[in-house]
């Protein structure tokens, strides 16, 4: 019996994360990796695999990405290789009044392949604020506001930074979300959602939006899941590019 793909899954392993500024961020990946199965060398995949992955994760970029990938497919003599890889990316972000710095954490992905498969797509997750716009034309004081994460998956045409892309897709919403506000800053971040007000639909059109007048990015979806304030459920808004060129 031939089977046609072998691999390793959910290894969490420590990475360094070239960041835009040069430095190199440490985290832990969730890695996924596969390739169609060699018939003369079976044996030897999974050691190929995970020799390749930590010799490969020093400085994770996009280029180091298809080099793992290229590796892969070169020791197995495989026609094709799939690579994911999951981690938490961490940015320091000021606080609009008081100007206080904390860290971030965006959930970001790197998965792709090489030979029969080719492709390279790029996402990430960001949380955000947003107000109901029917609350608020509903209301005589406030309105009802709820966190929401916007996931953002991206085939780019030219390099991309993670954290350009991460500042382009927070504008989208009504209103940032930092990890750390004094009571200045909440004031300043609850009067802006107020002033901005958004359904996940008007989140998700402005998301795409501003992908579609991106100069370096091509194929791209986009999610808005609002986790309701006032509701049990989810609202959830959805957009392929594919279906609105």
């Amino acid at each position: 019996m031939h089977i046609h793909v072998v691999g390793i899954k959910n290894i969490h392993t420590p990475v360094k994360v070239l960041e835009k500024g040069g430095g190199l961020q440490h985290t832990i990946a969730t890695i996924n990796l596969q390739a169609n199965l060699p018939r003369a060398n079976r044996e030897s995949c999974v050691d190929t695999f995970t020799s390749v992955l930590n010799r490969s994760l020093d400085k994770l970029s996009v280029a180091s990405f298809h080099q793992i990938l290229k590796d892969v497919q070169e020791s197995l003599n495989s026609r094709s290789a799939r690579l994911e890889m999951t981690f938490p990316y961490f940015i320091e972000k000021t606080s609009p009044v008081t100007q206080t710095r904390s860290l971030m954490e965006y959930n970001c992905t790197f998965s792709g392949g090489i030979g029969e498969d080719q492709d390279f797509i790029l996402s990430v997750v960001v949380p955000v604020t947003t107000l109901c716009p029917c609350s608020k034309e509903i209301s005589s004081d406030g309105a009802h506001n709820q966190r929401a994460e916007i996931s953002l998956n991206v085939q780019m045409k030219k390099f991309l930074w993670v954290e350009d892309l991460i500042t382009m897709v927070e504008a989208c919403a009504s209103c940032e979300v930092y990890a750390l506000l004094k009571r200045p800053d909440e004031k300043y971040v609850t009067e802006r959602a107020f002033e901005n007000p958004m359904f996940v639909e008007d989140v998700v059109r402005k998301v795409a939006e501003s992908a579609l007048a991106h100069p370096d990015i091509g194929w791209f979806s986009a999610g808005v899941e609002s986790f309701e304030s006032i509701h049990k459920h989810s609202a959830y808004a959805y957009v392929d590019s594919d279906e609105i060129r």
